[in-house]
Parts: structure tokens; sequence; C-alpha cells
């Protein structure tokens, strides 16, 4: 039987008060996020990060004092491992900007010796900002410790149907939950709120709204709710340029000034993190309530759900069925020609 190591991406956070501003350090340096002169980004990422420390130290103080990304992580990983008993599997967990980095977990699956490996990031829509960024240093890395194992990269996975099903799973007992507690008279509006990027990035050809779109598209559609209110937003504007919208604050004070209750749902995150635990159920609910709306819920993460750990099971044997390379999980494999970032479209494909 073939070994199959399992390599599971995601950011990364903080692991104590010490660990906040080099964590900042190493998000601002990235290429991928910075998009400046490379003589410039040094600078300018020192800068970025020591105006965040305060900040952020008070965020990660609500939340215990660090990020609880890894455990969660690590507790979807051995979930995986479960899930799939017809195989030999090891997952391990490779974080971009915080440990363990993808040049120790390389070492780890290099030591372990498997037949193949299955790249599959906690990010079900591409960026170049998060699974391109992810890709990029899981292979330097790799080569630079000399692993050359057959791999299998997956791409992204935002409508696939498994996953959508996962998803509007979680959604639909929230929503029902919240309706329950909701007076009849009082409208129900759902925020898919999904991480912003600048509007330069998308501009240039990421696929990532797009596909975020794509991903609340086929959730509403799965849960088939006659005259459903949705709309979609975006949280977390870090820089002082223009980002993708509507933000989810002007959502929030819409929704106020409608007077409808809200459920927000995480579309993008698929683990609990500050985005969600703080600014979500801590900060957006005290602007729900200070703006008016008359109650607000949120949908849980994904975390390790028995729906969304199965639907990962059945993506990596899709993509051990799809074999070595680039392999995109989603229902539509390439992005229409205005996403050139869109890593099929760089690899030559034409949609």
């Amino acid at each position: 039987m073939s070994r199959i190591a399992i390599v599971l991406f995601n950011l990364g956070g903080p692991s104590g008060p010490e660990a906040i501003k080099p964590f900042l350090l190493n998000l601002f340096r990235d290429p991928a996020i910075l998009r400046v002169p490379s003589f410039v980004r040094p600078l300018l990422a020192r800068y970025i990060a020591s105006a965040r420390v305060k900040p952020a130290t008070e965020i990660y103080a609500l939340m215990g004092g660090k990020s609880p990304l890894l455990d969660l992580t690590n507790a979807q990983a051995r979930a995986l491992e479960a899930e799939l008993p017809e195989l030999e599997v090891k997952c391990f967990v490779a974080m971009r900007y915080w440990h363990p980095f993808a040049a120790q977990t390389v070492k780890e699956v290099r030591d372990w010796n498997p037949d193949e490996i299955v790249l599959l990031p906690l990010y079900p829509q591409f960026s170049t900002t998060t699974t391109g960024s992810s890709l990029t240093d899981w292979r330097e890395a790799a080569a630079k410790a000399g692993l050359a194992k057959p791999v299998i990269s997956v791409c992204c996975y935002h409508n696939d149907p498994g996953f959508v099903s996962a998803i509007a799973g979680l959604v639909r007992r929230s929503y029902d939950a919240a309706r329950a507690e909701v007076s009849r008279e009082t409208g129900l509006r759902i925020l898919f709120s999904a991480h912003g990027l600048p509007e330069v990035i998308i501009k240039r050809g990421d696929p990532y709204q797009a596909q975020i779109e794509s991903t609340v598209a086929s959730v509403v559609a799965a849960l088939a709710i006659d005259g459903l209110d949705y709309a979609v937003c975006y949280q977390s504007r870090a820089t002082p340029q223009v980002w993708i919208g509507p933000s989810t604050d002007s959502e929030v004070e819409r929704a106020g000034h409608d007077k409808v209750a809200l459920l927000v749902v995480p579309i993008a995150f698929v683990s609990d993190h500050s985005e969600t635990l703080v600014e979500l159920d801590m900060e957006y609910r005290e602007l729900a309530h200070k703006s008016g709306v008359p109650a607000y819920f949120r949908t849980p993460a994904a975390n390790s759900d028995a729906g969304f750990i199965t639907a990962l099971a059945n993506l990596v044997r899709a993509a051990r069925a799809h074999g070595p390379g680039l392999c995109n999980l989603a229902v539509r494999g390439i992005c229409p020609s205005a996403n050139s970032d869109c890593p099929w479209q760089k690899a030559g494909a034409t949609p």
C-alpha cells in the first residue's frame, strides 16, 4: 500500500505574545502580500508590523494571548487521517507565517518517506496571497531539502459539491436556530463575510473575489430557502489602500438601518482564529448593537465538523485519482479570462 503524506496549508498565528511582532513581520515581508519593490519591502514591513503590534496584542489577549489556529488545524489533521481508513496516510501541517513553517514540515515529510504527497490548502478559494504563496513556499523548501516525490497540488475547491454541502449544513443549522429566536415580524439576513483584499490585487487578475461569489452562490442554492435575504461582504482591511467591498462593517450598519437580524457566515475561513473569534464575535457584534440590529448570530467555522472532514477526505481521493501535478477540484476548473492569476491560466489552459 502506498504511503501518502497529506500536507494541510494554513496561515498560522502567534504562539504567544512574544511571537506577535515576528509573525507580523513574516506576513508583511511576503511579496504576495506587500506588493512593493523588493528594496522597499523590508523597511515598509517593519513599519507596518511595528504599528500593528499594540492592537494585535490586544486582540490576541482576548484569546488567551495566542492564536488557536495551530491546535485547530492539528485537530483537523487527525480527523482527516481517521476519515481515510483505506489508505496509509499521515497528515502534516505547514503554516505560512509562523511555526511550523514549510521548511520544518518538509523535513518531517522527508523523514516519513512517503510514496506520494498531497498538498491540500485550507483555503477553499484560490488567491495568490494564500494558496499561491503557500505553494511557492513549499516548493522552495522542498527543493532546498531534496524532497523529490510525486506531488499533487490542490488549487481550489470553492464550489466542490461536498464542500458546499458541508458549509450549507452548518449555515442551515445556525439559520434555523436564529430564526427560532427572532420574531416572525423581524427579517433575518445572512452576511457571507470573507477576508478582504486590496482592490488592485483583484484588478491584476487574482480569482479570489470571483471564487468567493461562486461559493456563496453554490451555498445559497444548496440552502434552497425561498426569498432568502443575503449579502456578500469583506472584512479585515489592513492597509490604507482601496479594498474590495462592500465592507462587513457597512453591511452591519445597513442591517441596523433596515432593522433586520443578522447571521454572519465566515465563508472563506474553515478554522477559527482572530477574524472569527474577535472580529466577528466581538467587534461586529458590538457594532451591530450600536447600529440597532435586532439580533446578531454567527455560523461556526467548519473546524473539525464531521461533514467538512468528510468533504476533505473526498477531495484527497479525487486528487489522487487525478494524479501528480496541479489539481483543481472546483466544478469548473478554469477561471474566466479576467482572472489571469488563476494557476490553470498561467499553465496555458483556457476557459
